[in-house]
């Protein structure tokens, strides 16, 4: 399985029906993503989410439905110290 990082805007407008939609996905949705504005910072109306799929499209259907469109959705991954320590040679 590949890692995704999954940044998912949405306005103040927005923000109600995302979480709704996080709720109505299953128990214990809504607590993988964290989220800019639970605190207090209605600047930053992001939903964040680190997660593991198949594929790209797999990752993107863990976004809820009014934030998938405009969603960033990046592959990730890890470096190990060793990894780090042999690119110096």
């Amino acid at each position: 399985m590949a890692r995704f990082l999954v940044q998912a805007p949405h306005t103040p407008e927005q923000c109600l029906a995302a979480l709704d939609e996080m709720v109505a996905m299953g128990p214990g949705e809504i607590e993988k993503w964290d989220m800019g504005c639970a605190i207090g910072d209605h600047s930053n109306h992001t939903a964040y989410r680190v997660l593991e799929a198949p594929d790209l499209a797999s990752a993107r259907q863990a976004v809820p439905r009014s934030t998938r469109e405009t969603a960033m959705v990046t592959e990730v991954g890890k470096f190990t110290a060793e990894q780090v320590r042999s690119f110096h040679r």
